[in-house]
């Protein structure tokens, strides 16, 4: 008898993931305890050594909930029985800065990313599931995104892997009762005072109930497509960037980006507003619309003001990005 199907599948997606590394990698999960990153961690347990990779497993103690420090240690103590080792409780602190989601998200990262440094591991494998991606792109379409955040969390990003996007939160639950796992539930997944929560338990439903079932695979579908898409246009606006500098600046020839569609000058644009200073976090479509007008809409505009003191400008046919005061 082979295992359930369930476990089949979450051991297939972790073989798939992990196929392009060297025999003898140290791969991680990060596990929470929750049936998606519970499922992964068996799953990797298992399959690593069978593929000639070391796996450990780390567990973040947020300290935000009473018990939290016995509940990250109750991981470590069962991660030998599923073949992982080492096994690290990483405490954090977290701050307040962009509100209690974000700041926990930023702890959490900035300590697995420190952990997969100092081990040397080649990948730190999150239990991110098709559910999870579908929530994702609802939140990044209600805030009225583009092409690259609808594509929502890629498969791999630098050191982190995404096994399960290809898979629901009711498979990885099924894969936990046939390995006899017990899975915690955070009280935060059910707290409405969270807006992925009130995605999860207010919209995604309502979807299913007036669309029908597959709501979900059609929202992480639609990911997939727009990761392609996205990564097709990157491409395009890397190359045009190349092509349409010119001088010693980040100078831009206006007859190349003129004759490429909106969509890639803009992308032409963020790029080259980034490398002469501006935030990328704080370059907004209208900063890039107004600097794209001096291009599909001349009519002698002055300078346009971009964030982090940097400024655009059109002069004989060439787009000029700088910090404000060298284009006075």
């Amino acid at each position: 008898m082979g295992p359930h199907p369930a476990v089949a599948d979450v051991r297939r997606a972790v073989r798939q993931s992990l196929a392009d590394l060297p025999q003898g990698a140290l791969v991680l999960v990060a596990c929470s305890g929750g049936a998606d990153s519970l499922a992964l961690a068996a799953a990797l347990g298992f399959s690593a050594p069978r593929m000639g990779l070391r796996a450990g497993l780390l567990t973040v103690d947020h300290g935000l909930q009473q018990g939290s420090a016995s509940r990250a240690h109750d991981l470590v103590r069962l991660a030998p029985a599923l073949g992982l080792d080492p096994a690290l409780v990483l405490p954090v602190t977290v701050g307040t800065e962009g509100g209690p989601e974000a700041a926990a998200r930023d702890a959490r990262y900035a300590a697995l990313s420190e952990a997969a440094r100092r081990l040397e591991a080649a990948a730190v494998l999150l239990g991110h599931t098709l559910n999870d991606q579908a929530e994702t792109v609802l939140l990044r379409l209600a805030r009225g995104s583009g092409t690259r955040s609808l594509a929502g969390m890629p498969g791999i990003s630098g050191v982190y892997r995404r096994p399960l996007l290809g898979l629901s939160r009711a498979r990885t639950e099924e894969a936990c009762a046939a390995l006899g796992l017990q899975p915690w539930h955070d009280p935060h997944n059910i707290d409405p005072a969270y807006t992925r929560v009130r995605v999860r338990h207010d919209v995604v439903p309502v979807l299913t109930a007036a669309l029908g079932p597959g709501v979900a695979e059609a929202l992480a579908r639609t990911a997939r497509l727009c990761r392609d898409d996205a990564d097709a246009l990157d491409e395009w606006a890397d190359a045009v960037l190349a092509e349409s500098r010119t001088g010693s600046g980040v100078e831009l020839a206006v007859a190349v980006l003129e004759k490429v569609p909106g969509a890639v000058r803009r992308r032409v644009i963020q790029r080259a507003a980034v490398e002469a200073g501006a935030p990328a976090s704080a370059l907004a479509a209208v900063h890039i619309d107004e600097v794209e007008r001096l291009i599909s809409a001349w009519r002698g505009q002055r300078r346009v003001d971009l964030p982090g003191g940097v400024g655009a400008v059109r002069r004989c046919g060439t787009l000029i990005f700088a910090t404000a005061n060298n284009l006075a």
